[in-house]
């Protein structure tokens, strides 16, 4: 890892300065330092802050709030800070007025602000700081001088007595002695880079003999020359030096660290200090001292003799990044048994010149403890079976950004030498690997995590290249300079996976398998495959991904599979990833949605479409997404946002990205959407003011969706009422015709049945104990009496008797009461329908009559018909105005064709003149 700031990184590791040192940071960079890029005009006041910095300001303010605790006036014209000036503001906590032209430190500042914590003065003009300048700045926790011109006069630090930071770097100071009195008790942190003394002496840092509490020191760039026996004794509880960029000689580094023998450091930084050597005796006087952390990064160190780190058996980490270091011997790290943290980035190079290898066989084996080593963008000439032996507890190793021949074809050999260490991730990126062989990594039973992106690997992934990593959870393999193919089997020896990566890797078709090739990875969390040009694949493709979470498809060439037009219908691949928290496919041409791509994802929180063609949706594309927090919808074709779409995945939105479509500014397309945005409080809309913009109608056109007025639709709701009223009774009216026309019937015969048993003309209650003459009345056409003699006189016998118009007439009677009173006489009435008998006129005007009105009055079990042809049941109605829907399905018969159903007709026939005409509860 590079250290560019290694003072952030030394205070990282003491948790007590941790919180006190962001604070720190924060007000010395500004509290609202992320709107550097905006152009301001007035103040910008929130959270008690104030932040009135670049505004070209003479002086301070004074019509900000009266209970702001922190004023930010850096970078502006002030030329002195008069305490009348701020007397608005008594409950100033913060005050910074660095980067102005002030001259001097006003005596009545810290009166005015007896509260005041921590004052930023650098970058000013500053030059007599006298005694009664600081006398009532007693609150003081945090003093920056940077960047003046000071001179002191008498004892102005004195009364700090709560102070813990001082910087009075870059002030031309010709000696760090600040005071003549013990002073600063609580000091933790002194800054004195940049200035021009060149020697420390005895009693320079004697007015820090009551500063127990100093851990920090930093004497960046300080030219020194000259150190005297001692200089260090009075701040014995000294453990951070900062001493980068002082060029100090490999003598003088000798001499400083024999000073600091006495005290109880435990960090050093000595980068870009021009060490070109180390050598046996430039950390001998650190033998006694606790040292945990070394840095001589950027020295351009050529050499290190064997034995140099032998007096730091304490060290812990050591960075050596950024050196010219030709040669590391099995004697370079001789005495390091405890360091657990080597850096090499960029600190070996090789010479074309020399056959010796950078790092000599066994040169890591004294380094028993290491667990992280950073060879990234080093040079390493080869990789042995002896290179890494000996780091038994080495859990990272980094050998990024390297040319290395042993690594472009990597088999089950190149790794042996860490075959006893237990690591557990390696950094493979940019290594030129063209070939995995089996095995490659079999020796690395512990490794879980694989790093492979910005290779040339081109081959078919088989499966054995895994082999033996049983431990494994992530391996990434994406920006691959070749390309790789899949099989059914790429994975099958890694079941255990959470993480794939393989954007810009695959080829087109590699996935265009009918097996695929994660359906053994059934653990599998994160799957990336974007930037592949991917455009076919099959519905199975994720098939046993049941764990999967995060599915990345950008910039691919997917339109084809979700279209409906698409040979066999959308291809639905996410119906096998029900859990999914996140979806990306920006940038894939889609143009349509089907309505079931997105079933079942209730989990889904993120979804990304931007930068597609998206320019309709249908109103149940998003009904599953429940859980919805992020979605990114911008650059697409949207025009309107309708609630039938996305009231349910904007439910619970935290953020919106919908920038950048043509929206048509109508009532019907945006007054939803406009509302929802000027409802909602729970959502973050980025460029909700200039990018989301009208381009229809013209009256709104290249302006805010914002500037759309609601209250314009308002007029617009009696229109929609009446509407929805006119085209109700038009539909009612429709449907109203066409029953009429197509069932009156039905209702006209039901309803003159609930008619005729409301008003009690009908006997159907009556006990049906009166006797009947006859099993049924025959109605026929006379061409049918042969029939009728044939088919069903042989039926009679003493159970069944039919009533037979010519043969039963009662002599004496007229024939119409004949007619009447035999209907009464027969419990049936039994219709033999013929194309003949429907043109009987006779029939069709007074037998029907009376069989329709028994029908109506008794029930509809009272009128049996047997069709001996097929009538239609149009012509039945319009001759005998009966139809088959008025009678129960066993009272109509059909004569049968074939002779052999016959006997099968007289048993139907029998049991619909026995039905009882009896209505049933």
């Amino acid at each position: 890892v590079q250290r560019s700031n290694v003072f952030e990184m030394m205070c990282a590791r003491r948790a007590c300065l941790l919180s006190w040192l962001l604070v720190t940071c924060c007000f010395l960079m500004g509290p609202y330092h992320c709107m550097a890029s905006q152009k301001k005009t007035s103040c910008y006041v929130n959270d008690g802050r104030a932040d009135c910095s670049r505004l070209r300001l003479s002086a301070v303010p004074s019509d900000l709030p009266r209970n702001i605790t922190s004023l930010d006036v850096s970078h502006n014209k002030l030329v002195g800070i008069p305490p009348m000036s701020l007397s608005p503001y008594p409950g100033l906590l913060q005050l910074n007025v660095g980067y102005n032209s002030i001259t001097k430190v006003d005596a009545g500042l810290c009166q005015t602000l007896p509260l005041l914590q921590t004052f930023n003065l650098e970058h000013n003009e500053v030059h007599l700081l006298k005694a009664e300048d600081l006398s009532h700045c007693t609150s003081l926790t945090l003093l920056n001088l940077a960047s003046n011109r000071l001179k002191l006069q008498g004892e102005p630090f004195l009364p700090l007595q709560s102070l813990m930071f001082l910087d009075v770097s870059k002030n031309n100071l010709q000696s760090p002695k600040l005071g003549s009195q013990p002073q600063l008790p609580r000091l933790v942190n002194f800054s004195l880079a940049f200035n021009v003394f060149t020697t420390l002496r005895r009693d320079d840092f004697s007015f820090l003999n009551d500063s127990p509490s100093l851990q920090v020191l930093n004497l960046s760039a300080v030219p020194l020359k000259t150190l005297e026996t001692g200089c260090f004794q009075p701040i014995t509880g000294l453990r951070t030096l900062i001493l980068d960029g002082s060029s100090m000689g490999t003598l003088m580094i000798s001499k400083l660290c024999s000073e600091l023998s006495e005290t109880a450091i435990n960090t050093l930084s000595f980068r870009k200090m021009k060490l070109v050597t180390v050598t046996e005796k430039t950390f001998a006087g650190l033998q006694k001292t606790n040292l945990t952390f070394l840095d001589l990064s950027s020295n351009g160190m050529g050499k290190i003799e064997e034995g140099s780190f032998q007096w730091l058996s304490r060290l812990q980490t050591l960075i050596l990044s950024y050196n010219n270091i030709k040669h590391l011997t099995n004697g370079t790290f001789q005495g390091l048994g405890k360091l657990k943290i080597l850096e090499l980035t960029e600190a070996l190079v090789k010479s074309h010149t020399s056959s010796t290898p950078v790092i000599d066989d066994f040169a890591l084996q004294s380094l028993s403890s290491l667990e992280r080593l950073m060879l990234q963008r080093t040079a390493i000439r080869e990789i042995t079976q002896h290179t890494f032996t000996g780091l038994k507890s080495l859990a990272e190793l980094d050998i990024s950004w390297i040319n290395c021949p042993s690594l472009r074809n990597i088999t089950n050999k190149t790794f042996v030498s860490l075959a006893d260490s237990p690591v557990r991730k390696l950094n493979l990126i940019k290594t030129n690997i063209a070939q995995l062989n089996p095995g490659s990594f079999s020796v690395l039973k512990n490794l879980t995590v694989l790093l492979l992106d910005y290779n040339h690997i081109k081959q078919t992934l088989t499966g054995t290249e895994f082999e033996g990593l049983d431990q494994i959870r992530e391996i990434h393999m994406t920006n691959n300079f070749q390309s790789v193919d899949l099989s059914s089997s790429s994975f099958v020896n890694v079941p255990d996976l959470r993480v794939l990566t393989l954007g810009r890797s695959l080829k087109a078709l590699a996935l265009n398998l009918d097996l695929s090739p994660f359906k053994p990875l059934t653990r599998l969390a994160v799957l990336d495959l974007s930037n592949n040009n991917i455009a076919n694949i099959k519905d199975n493709m994720l098939q046993g991904l049941v764990n999967l979470k995060v599915l990345k498809l950008q910039h691919n060439n997917l339109a084809r599979l979700w279209k409906s037009a698409n040979p066999g219908g959308p291809v639905l691949f996410l119906k096998d990833v029900q859990r999914l928290v996140s979806l990306q496919m920006d940038y894939n041409g889609l143009d349509e949605i089907p309505v079931k791509a997105l079933k079942g994802l209730t989990d889904l929180r993120e979804l990304r479409l931007s930068n597609n063609l998206i320019n309709n949706l249908k109103d149940s594309v998003f009904d599953d997404l429940k859980s919805l927090q992020v979605l990114g919808f911008d650059k697409n074709l949207i025009t309107s946002v309708r609630p039938e779409v996305f009231h349910t995945p904007m439910s619970n939105l935290t953020l919106l990205f919908m920038d950048k479509n043509p929206f048509d500014c109508t009532c019907e397309s945006i007054l939803w959407f406009v509302t929802w945005l000027n409802a909602t409080n729970m959502t973050s809309v980025p460029g909700l003011r200039d990018q989301y913009v009208c381009n229809t109608p013209r009256a709104y056109f290249n302006r805010s969706i914002m500037d759309f007025d609601p209250l314009s639709c308002k007029d617009m709701t009696p229109f929609q009422a009446l509407y929805i009223l006119s085209s109700t009774v038009v539909i009612l009216l429709l449907v109203t015709a066409l029953t009429l026309r197509f069932h009156g019937w039905r209702i006209q015969f039901y309803w003159n049945i609930m008619i005729n048993r409301t008003l009690g003309f009908s006997d159907a209650k009556v006990e049906e104990g009166r006797e009947f003459d006859y099993d049924a009345y025959v109605i026929h056409a006379e061409e049918d009496s042969s029939w009728v003699e044939r088919r069903l006189v042989p039926l009679e016998n003493e159970r069944c008797l039919f009533c037979l118009e010519d043969r039963d007439t009662v002599p004496g009677m007229s024939q119409l009461e004949s007619i009447v009173d035999n209907m009464r006489k027969s419990r049936k009435i039994l219709f033999v329908v013929t194309e003949n008998l429907l043109k009987d006129p006779w029939c069709r005007r007074f037998k029907v009559y009376h069989a329709l009105h028994q029908v109506i009055e008794e029930s509809r079990d009272s009128v049996v018909l047997v069709f001996l042809q097929d009538v239609h049941d149009y012509k039945l109605s319009r001759s005998l105005f009966l139809r088959r829907g008025m009678l129960r399905p066993r009272c109509v018969l059909d004569w049968p064709v074939h002779k052999e159903r016959v006997p099968a007709f007289h048993q139907k026939l029998l049991i619909a003149l026995g039905l009882t005409n009896r209505l049933k509860d």
